[in-house]
């Protein structure tokens, strides 16, 4: 009996000291949580207020007053009084980026009009140095305009569409002129890329297009979105187990979209020297931020003609014209300067010099691990590394 009544008494007592164990408790979690939040928002701070990476070249102005970033956006000259303290704001812009030439001309307009009401910016590059003819357009003075005669969509990019340029820009379209787009909605397709969750697309083409290179780029008539092609047949054998390009993870560089994110790993991959892109195609997956078989695919809804009409160095081009008017005549029986042929075998020794510089760059960076390798691939390589570390 004694006992049960001292037990009783002892029941309060530790009542209380439980409840101030769990009350020192609450009291210490919340302390850290607290300082947490106090590391966190002076980390945030920091951030925001340190240098860019050139920091070195900006140490004479005030943090405040740098701005890195750019965009293609034209301002006013002037503007009324009411209007000059207004900051413009723009969200949900997108960039559409051509190439062109005055033969494509008809075609280029036509592509511009169905994209310059849906938030688009427009920036045209005239490889064939003639901008006067365009300022019959009713847009041509909302457009960019930038000159470099006889350089390619890769020059341009890489020179004129830098990450920090581009940064406001939720998309980049870096289109051939020579796609048809009457059944091609700019709206709509940006709204499937963003359901699907695409980081790189391109729209499906027609199959009546004059130029497929490729199986996967074809349009699939019942599908809103693809991601992958089957071919049991031919040189390339496309099935379920295939994990890379061109049978999934794949967009061909004439009508390739990209995210922001995606188009800041493209423009460092793209080789400055490199101008005509071959191989880009077969490496883009690497810049799908993440699974290349999921964030890279072609959207069927929305779909182009290629017409596969030749540009630079093309039959009937009037630069090459010129071009050739200061060559002298061949002699009887020499073989003619063909600009196409040329072309081509300049691409193939760019494709493999593109491959050579890959193959070294991996052999070079010993902490770089694909991240496409199967498990087993992957493993094999690590133990490799650890064998000879």
């Amino acid at each position: 009996m004694g006992k049960s009544i001292l037990k009783m008494k002892q029941l309060p007592f530790m009542v209380v000291v439980c409840t101030v164990m769990l009350f020192v408790v609450y009291r210490t979690l919340k302390y850290q949580y607290y300082e947490e939040e106090i590391d966190k928002r002076w980390s945030f701070l920091g951030e925001q207020e340190a240098y860019p990476g050139t920091s070195g070249n900006l140490k004479g102005l005030p943090r405040g007053i740098i701005q890195d970033t750019s965009d293609f956006e034209l301002r006013p000259l002037w503007s009324p009084s009411s209007l000059r303290s207004k900051v413009s704001v723009y969200s949900n812009r997108h960039l559409l980026a051509i190439p062109v030439g005055m033969k494509q001309k008809h075609n280029v307009d036509a592509m511009v009009q169905k994209f310059l009401p849906e938030n688009f910016t427009i920036i045209l590059f005239h490889y064939d140095a003639n901008m006067d003819g365009w300022w019959d357009l009713s847009w041509s003075s909302k457009a960019i305009h930038i000159i470099a005669q006889n350089q390619t969509k890769w020059w341009f990019a890489k020179r004129f569409l830098h990450p920090d340029i581009v940064s406001i820009y939720d998309y980049i379209f870096l289109w051939d002129e020579d796609l048809g787009v009457e059944h091609f909605s700019p709206s709509r397709y940006i709204e499937i890329v963003k359901e699907e969750g695409l980081e790189i697309s391109q729209p499906a083409l027609d199959p009546d297009s004059g130029q497929i290179h490729h199986k996967i780029t074809v349009r699939a008539r019942t599908k809103k979105v693809h991601r992958r092609v089957y071919e049991l047949r031919g040189n390339t054998r496309c099935s379920e187990a295939s994990t890379g390009p061109p049978c999934t993870g794949f967009v061909e560089g004439m009508a390739p979209v990209f995210s922001r994110s995606a188009w800041d790993c493209t423009w460092h991959l793209i080789q400055n020297d490199l101008v005509h892109g071959w191989g880009l195609d077969m490496k883009i997956g690497y810049c799908a931020q993440g699974d290349r078989t999921q964030n890279v695919g072609v959207v069927d809804e929305e779909y182009v003609v290629h017409k596969g009409i030749p540009s630079l160095g093309g039959s009937g081009d009037e630069t090459a014209k010129v071009l050739s008017r200061g060559r002298p005549t061949p002699r009887h029986g020499a073989s003619v300067f063909d600009e196409r042929i040329e072309i081509r075998r300049q691409s193939t020794w760019e494709f493999e010099v593109f491959k050579r510089r890959w193959n070294k760059a991996i052999a070079a960076d010993k902490n770089w691990v694909d991240p496409f390798t199967s498990d087993r691939k992957r493993l094999r390589h690590r133990k490799k590394k650890n064998h000879f570390s």
